[in-house]
């Protein structure tokens, strides 16, 4: 899968998504492992109208002002997602226009 940008957990990420990019992007931390590393990459995929989104998928997205790759730990009426890492913690909740993409492949 080719990707259009490459880069970090962050509002410029989030631009190149929002503009339907495929992006390379590198968290940093210990939140989501085992599943991710700190600074493993991982191409992301525009989220759409028409993206199905489900339990534990792994997203890029806002919380509260903080861009994260997090997991997807509730959804209510396909409008609004519990955000969380892989530890338990929950950031909170979100909609679905601060998803702006989904995790296709872990690198």
């Amino acid at each position: 899968m080719e990707y259009t940008y490459s880069g970090f957990e962050n509002k410029i990420a989030a631009e190149h998504l929002k503009n339907g990019e495929t992006c390379k992007l590198i968290g940093i931390g210990n939140s989501m492992t085992p599943i991710l590393k700190s600074k493993q990459p991982v191409l992301v995929v525009p989220v759409t109208e028409d993206t199905e989104l489900r339990k534990r998928d792994i997203v890029f997205c806002k919380v509260n002002g903080h861009y994260y790759l997090h997991l997807i730990h509730s959804i209510r009426n396909n409008s609004s997602f519990l955000i969380g890492n892989n530890h338990g913690h929950m950031n909170g909740w979100v909609s679905r226009s601060n998803i702006f993409g989904i995790v296709k492949k872990i690198l």
